[in-house]
Parts: C-alpha cells; structure tokens; sequence
C-alpha cells in the first residue's frame, strides 16, 4: 500500500547546511558537510548530536518545547530517539528529561514513552511551553551545573522570544542552555499575510520593529535572528542548518543551533557527517538548491 504524500514529503527532504553566507566564530578546524541530509533524519540529527555531547559532558538535561509527533505516521521524532538512545546507554549520561506539548496526541505519545522508560527520570508536561518553561526553570527543577540542552521545534509562531530570552539568561555563571531553534522559511511569508493575531506576531518576534521582519529576504531573515543569538542572547556559536525540500530545492525552515562550548560546532558536524554516511546510497540526483 503506498504511504501517504503527507507522509513521503518527510522521508524524502534533505537537510542541507548553507556554506560561504555566515562568519562564525567558530575553532577550527570547521569545514560545513556538503551532501544533504533528508528531513526524516532531522531528529536522528539532533540525537546523534546529543550522544557526542554526553560523551564530553559525562552529565547532562534535556528539555523539549515542543515534544510530541508532529506528523501522524512518523514515528521518528527527537524525544523518542534521545531518550530511547539513554536507555541504551551504560552508564547513562542523559539523566533528566522535560518533555512539554499542548496537544492531547502529542501527550498521550509522550506519556507512552515515560511509562515504556521508568528507569529514566521523565517529566511530560501538558501545556502552552512559553508558560510551562517557568516551572522548568527553577533551582530546585535544573541543576545549575549540568549541561542543559532544550530542542524548540515550533511550527512557525509558537515559540515567543521571551522564552527564548529566558532560556538563555537562565544561568548566571557556566555554559547556557544549549538550543536548536527552528525557524520557518518558506512558508513564512504566507503566514505573516494570514496572521490576523499582531500580539502573536510580536510576542514571535520579540521587537517592536515586527512589521519589519516580514519585508526582510530570506537570507537577511535568519542572519538577523543568528546575530540576535549572539548580540542579544550572548551565545558565542551560533550556526542555522538549512533543511531543504527535495522537489524543488528550496529552503523549508531552518535549526538555528546556539552554544557557549567551544566543541559544540566540531560535534555538530560529526554528528551531521555521520547522517550524510548513513543515507550516502540514497542521495541521488543532487542538484544546486535555489537561492533561499
């Protein structure tokens, strides 16, 4: 029987970083990946990821904004592959996971995982993530000196930019909270002439200059939320992943991943080189995306 289109789309879009737009500060050496990557891999991306940090850290917490399947019948999704990772792990160096979502599905998947993981300590929250993040962030919730990472998978305007603010201010001595922002690119401009809630829009954005960002270019787009990041938030690596559709190639949404270690971008593209190996037999017909 065939699956799903709705289904196919996300087996099949490659993620692909952009080379030769951004100057990061990042150690070297550096030298982006040049295959891409398909989207079904974006949450084995973000584990695999993980796995090397732990292994560096030897502790660590792990938050997730947005926790829950996005898509019904992908059963892939990044909770379920870290914490599933741990379980596997000896001895385990994720030892605290906040899983949040809104939605009754969503909740009822994550519930699924912690009962299936009781030797992990899992908390599953039902609620708005930009609310829920508060409880989370208290002394007696994080340790202060455990390396922290939060995943925000937003749709497109779910995440505000307080919360963001929050999660980066967080800690007053150390490494920040480690995250993966994800910003919608190809859909955006459609969203931003659909979107009748300006308050929604501006809690997004985090400025008064929201209008603004809806007239930006795609590229201008994300290099203004990279050096936000790093200006604004005070994260020395920042680099965004730019997650493709295969047909066309174009630029769907971006990862936007933020970190005050200096081994996080050397892991980041381990991480990403070891993907690109795994499907290396299914990455046929690449051809030059278009411009973002």
């Amino acid at each position: 029987m065939p699956r799903r289109d709705n289904h196919q789309r996300f087996e099949t879009e490659p993620l692909f970083e952009l080379s030769g737009i951004y100057q990061q500060p990042v150690p070297k050496p550096f030298k982006p990946p040049g295959l891409p990557v398909w989207t079904d891999s974006k949450a084995r991306l973000i584990e695999r990821y993980l796995h090397y940090f732990v292994l560096v850290t030897r502790h660590g917490i792990y938050i997730d904004g947005f926790a829950g399947p996005q898509y019904r019948g992908v059963d892939e999704y990044a909770a379920k592959l870290v914490v599933e990772r741990e379980l596997e792990r000896r001895p385990p160096r994720l030892r605290y996971f906040h899983l949040v979502d809104l939605g009754a599905t969503q909740i009822r998947a994550l519930r699924e995982l912690q009962e299936r993981s009781s030797a992990r300590d899992i908390r599953v929250y039902q609620g708005d993530f930009n609310k829920v993040v508060d409880e989370i962030l208290q002394p007696g919730v994080l340790r202060p000196k455990e390396a922290t990472f939060c995943l925000l998978d937003q749709r497109t305007f779910e995440c505000h930019w307080e919360t963001v603010r929050k999660l980066a201010g967080s800690r007053a001595a150390g490494y920040k909270i480690e995250l993966f922002y994800f910003l919608a690119n190809a859909w955006l401009e459609r969203a931003f002439a659909g979107l009748q809630d300006y308050e929604k829009w501006q809690d997004w954005w985090g400025r008064d200059d929201w209008r603004k960002v809806a007239d930006m270019k795609r590229v201008q787009r994300v290099d203004e939320m990279r050096r936000r990041f790093q200006t604004e938030l005070g994260y020395h690596f920042v680099m965004p992943w730019a997650i493709y559709s295969k047909d066309p190639y174009r630029v769907m949404y971006y990862m936007i991943h933020a970190s005050d270690h200096p081994e996080a971008p050397k892991l980041m593209e381990r991480a990403y080189t070891d993907i690109v190996r795994g499907q290396v037999g299914k990455q046929l017909n690449i051809a030059l995306p278009e411009a973002p």
